[in-house]
C-alpha cells in the first residue's frame, strides 16, 4: 500500500464565516456589538465605534483561521 502525505482537508465551519472576516493581510475581523437595539441611550460617538469592525487577536485568531481552512 502506497502512503500518501496529503493533510486531511476540513469542511469550513459555516457560523463561523458568516461572524468572521480575514483581509488579505490576513487579519481576522469581527463586528461590533451592542448596536441592535437600546440605540437610544447611546451616544452617537459611541454608536459609530461600535459600528466598526474590530480585529481579533492571539488564540482566538488562530481557532478561527483554522475553522476557516485559512
Amino acid at each position: 500500500m502506497k502512503k500518501t502525505n496529503k493533510k486531511k482537508k476540513f469542511k469550513t465551519k459555516k457560523s463561523i464565516s458568516r461572524r468572521f472576516k480575514i483581509t488579505k493581510t490576513g487579519k481576522v475581523l469581527r463586528r461590533g456589538s451592542h448596536v441592535r437595539h437600546l440605540c437610544r441611550k447611546k451616544t452617537k460617538g459611541q454608536l459609530r465605534l461600535q459600528k466598526k469592525d474590530k480585529e481579533i487577536k492571539g488564540r482566538l485568531k488562530r481557532g478561527v483561521k483554522k475553522a476557516l481552512g485559512k
